[in-house]
Order: structure tokens, then C-alpha cells, then sequence
């Protein structure tokens, strides 16, 4: 067998995650199945993680093994094939035993917020009715986040994994110059399941005044989760970068044109 990566993005909304699942839509059952076409045999994809329903991938890597060499153009085939939210970008071939999943070594992701509302972001943003963010304090609670390494009261599933601790490189917060677009970025070697999302929920309430500093932190060195775990919108989440040690191919960064034409100003 010879093992092929490719590297792909989508767009979430019209898909239960990427995770193959009864019953629903979802991008690996997709690439799955016009893998099957193409090749005339089952291909089972293997992806570098999995996404929720409705959350967006900038940049994703799977891999594949295939009975032979391809000698045709399979990028081109797959994006004939593939549904107009879903793209390919390259197709790698690889050694063996280089794994989508296992060897990735950092993934970052972007979470898009607005505060006013506004139709042509409603599926690529999300929406949150607020006026006056403090983002400074907002700030100081994401900071906390690089001092610590077990993340289980931010999981909504923790017994699920083998153990819950991730090593957060970077943690950004970032602002448009009106202050009504907020972008959270976040960097770790691997995520638990709905971290992101919860992490967002609880700045949001930080920064409404609904949660301290100080009873983050609480969450942060106790591991203890709150009874009632909230979930920050999934339109606004991106698997926006991976990196792997044998492989340099940098994220297009094709986020829609109102996400990627906003000028950015970091949060300090």
C-alpha cells in the first residue's frame, strides 16, 4: 500500500463534523465515498482530528493508502467530485508510517466573534448581542491558560479521554479597530473534545462580568468543571493551522473575505 496526504479545507455548516457518524452528513463519509468512485475500491480516510458540527477547517490533513501509485490527477478529480464547500489543495505522497492524527504536532485554531448583527457573517462568525466587551480582562484570563496543562474542567467529555492534558503554546486575542469583531486564537499540541468552545463561553462571560478572573482560575487549577457546561456557537471555530516535522505546507488562510480583510489589532 502507498500512503498519500492530502491537504483540504471546508466549510462546517452543512456538515455534522468530520467525523463519520449514522444517520448524518459528515466530510469523512463524503471524501470517503468519492474516494470510492474514483479508485473503484473502499478507501477508509484517516483524519488529523475531528471537528464538531458546524465548525469550519482552513487548513485539514488525511491520509490515505492506496493499492499503487496514483499516476493521474487526483487533486483535480477529488475537486470535480467533491460538494463546492469542500476543497483540496494538495496531495502528498508520504512514507508509511507518517500518521494524520499521531504526528501532528501543533494545531491552532481561530474563533470569530461580532457583536452586531449581521447576515453575511451569521454562518461564518459568531454572533453574540453584547455592547462593551472587556477584552483587556478578557485577556488577562486567556494568558492564565498558558501557565497550566491539565484542561479537564474545560472538556465536555473528560472520562472519554485517556488523560486531558494539552500544551498550550499560544494564546492571542485580537480586536477590529471599532472593538465589534473579536478573534481568539489558540495553539497546543492537542485539543480535548469542545475545549475551544467552552474556553471561549467562559471569556465571554468574563468579559460581560458574569465570571471573574480569579473563579476562571479556580477551573484552571482544580480541574473541577462547573455543573452546567456551556458552548460557545460552533460557526465561529476554524482549524486555521497543522504542522507536522516532515511536512511544510502552510495554511491558504482562505477564510471568507469579511474574516480575512479585517485588519486585526492585538489585545495587550
Amino acid at each position: 500500500m502507498i500512503r498519500y496526504f492530502l491537504h483540504i479545507a471546508y466549510k462546517g455548516t452543512n456538515y455534522r463534523g468530520w467525523q463519520r457518524q449514522k444517520k448524518v452528513v459528515t466530510i469523512q463519509e463524503i471524501f470517503e465515498a468519492k474516494l470510492e468512485q474514483i479508485f473503484k475500491y473502499k478507501i477508509p480516510c484517516l483524519g488529523c482530528g475531528r471537528t464538531d458540527a458546524g465548525v469550519h477547517a482552513a487548513q485539514y490533513f488525511l491520509h490515505i493508502d492506496v493499492k499503487k501509485e496514483i499516476d493521474f490527477d487526483l487533486k483535480f478529480r477529488l475537486n470535480k467530485a467533491l460538494p463546492h464547500d469542500i476543497s483540496v489543495y494538495d496531495v502528498v505522497k508520504m512514507e508509511q508510517d507518517y500518521h494524520a492524527q499521531f504526528h501532528a504536532a501543533e494545531r491552532t485554531y481561530d474563533y470569530f466573534i461580532h457583536t452586531y448583527k449581521e447576515p453575511f457573517l451569521a454562518d461564518q462568525s459568531s454572533f453574540y448581542l453584547v455592547d462593551n466587551l472587556d477584552l483587556n480582562t478578557m485577556n488577562q484570563a486567556a494568558a492564565l491558560l498558558l501557565k497550566y496543562n491539565d484542561f479537564r474542567a474545560f472538556c465536555k467529555t473528560p472520562d472519554r479521554h485517556n488523560n486531558t492534558i494539552c500544551n498550550i503554546q499560544e494564546v492571542k486575542l485580537f480586536k477590529n479597530n471599532k472593538g465589534d469583531r473579536i478573534r481568539f486564537q489558540i495553539t497546543a499540541d492537542k485539543f480535548l473534545k469542545s475545549m475551544i468552545r467552552i474556553i471561549v463561553f467562559r471569556l465571554l462571560e468574563i468579559g460581560t462580568n458574569k465570571l471573574s478572573v480569579d473563579e476562571f482560575e479556580y477551573f484552571l487549577r482544580t480541574r473541577e468543571a462547573s455543573k452546567f457546561t456551556n458552548l460557545a456557537y460552533p460557526q465561529g471555530l476554524y482549524l486555521s493551522g497543522i504542522k507536522y516535522k516532515f511536512l511544510d505546507i502552510s495554511p491558504k488562510m482562505n477564510f471568507c473575505n469579511q474574516l480575512s480583510d479585517t485588519i486585526w489589532e492585538l489585545v495587550k
